[in-house]
């Protein structure tokens, strides 16, 4: 046999070697080998997703203000037109809105009880605003530590087929735990790193909101204290 021959022979060896040895393997394949660790994380990529949604286009719409809402109020009162102030807050339907509408209401009490119903429909706006997102920052804490569990799990299985196989170890024996435990970690880390974004994207976005409704309080509160015209 001619040297070329022998050459040939052994990359075409070597080639059906590769294939043999490293099959193309599906995401799905992958999903199913970290095991039922992987349904607890995906419930948790689900769970995170529609939260950020959800909450982002509710914060969105909640941060829309009527650059004129104020200025329509200010002549309004000044005009002595209470009532229509309040049609005004109810028609503009915001939570700066809402706010300034039960200040409205209170016009002619003490200036102590008009703050302090100011303050507490603004915390009853920022606690809807924050809805949901206790369970967006559990997704971003558990789908990680769950992935961790998917490890340690993973190894213990493999550490225990190969304490069953005896002297015949064999890396086929080691695989699956091996799948297992770094499917698993992958994939906490997949959910958990784009959820906690998600929870700082929408944090951040709640506060813009509770400083706007601070500063309207505040602009609100100055405007009764403004000697009539």
């Amino acid at each position: 046999m001619s040297l070329t021959l022998i050459f040939q022979t052994g990359f075409q060896a070597a080639g059906t070697a590769v294939k043999t040895v490293n099959p193309s393997l599906s995401v799905w394949d992958l999903t199913l080998k970290g095991g039922w660790i992987m349904i607890p994380i995906f419930i948790l990529s689900v769970l995170a997703v529609y939260v950020f949604v959800e909450r982002y286009f509710a914060i969105r719409k909640a941060s829309i203000e009527d650059q004129s809402f104020m200025n329509r109020v200010r002549e309004f009162i000044h005009d002595g037109k209470i009532e229509a102030a309040i049609r005004l807050a109810q028609s503009t339907n915001t939570p700066v809105s809402r706010m300034i509408e039960v200040g409205i209401s209170r016009i002619g009490r003490p200036m102590a009880d008009v703050n302090a119903a100011i303050e507490n429909v603004g915390r009853l706006e920022i606690y809807k605003l924050e809805r949901g997102l206790a369970s967006l920052g559990a997704a971003a804490g558990a789908a990680p530590m769950l992935g961790f569990l998917g490890t340690v799990l993973g190894m213990i299985r493999a550490f225990y087929d190969m304490s069953m196989a005896g002297s015949t170890i064999d890396i086929g024996i080691l695989s699956n735990g091996i799948y297992t435990a770094m499917v698993t970690t992958a994939a906490g880390l997949l959910v958990g790193i784009p959820a906690f974004f998600f929870y700082n994207i929408l944090v951040s976005k709640i506060e813009t909101v509770v400083f706007v409704l601070e500063t309207r309080s505040s602009e609100f509160m100055d405007l009764l204290n403004e000697p009539a015209k």
